[in-house]
């Protein structure tokens, strides 16, 4: 396999895992008006939480510890980053407000977000490549294994 195709199927699964574990806390409500509207200081506490659970599941070390904090405040920044200029669903409403569907304003708002993406990922799977790199053996075995039974868990609800 590719080196490159490798990183980025590894950095897609550690996007996975973390997401996996800010889902698991994302019913919560911080501050009282849920993860959308999180302050930084809740963040960073939900970080931390996020950070120990996944570092004592896995039995990580502090610096693996570090690189998954780095790996974090990354997706932080790409959720602001996605959601910069307001609410998104208050940005599709306005692409269907009228008699027809605006997809001038559609197409905008998808660069806009692409946009996001593009500008934010490679630190963010650089960040993971280096978190999943310092795993050993048997903890990138276990975060696999993790993936592989959680799988279909996190689909629609409803």
């Amino acid at each position: 396999m590719k080196p490159w195709l490798k990183r980025t199927l590894v950095g897609v699964f550690g996007a996975s895992v973390l997401f996996g574990g800010l889902a698991a806390c994302s019913h919560r409500s911080y501050g009282g008006h849920g993860w959308q509207a999180m302050s930084e200081q809740d963040a960073a506490q939900m970080k931390a939480k996020v950070v120990d659970r996944i570092g004592s599941k896995l039995e990580l070390d502090d610096a693996q510890k570090t690189k998954l904090a780095v790996v974090a405040d990354k997706l932080r920044e790409q959720r602001n980053a996605l959601v910069a200029g307001g609410d998104p669903r208050a940005e599709f409403a306005a692409v269907i407000a009228g008699t027809t569907f605006d997809r001038a304003k559609a197409k905008t708002l998808v660069d806009t977000k692409t946009g996001a993406i593009q500008t934010k990922s490679p630190e963010l799977i650089a960040a993971m490549a280096d978190f999943y790199d310092s795993l050993k053996p048997e903890q990138q075995a276990k975060v696999r294994e993790f993936m592989a039974k959680r799988g279909g868990r996190h689909g629609w609800r409803g």
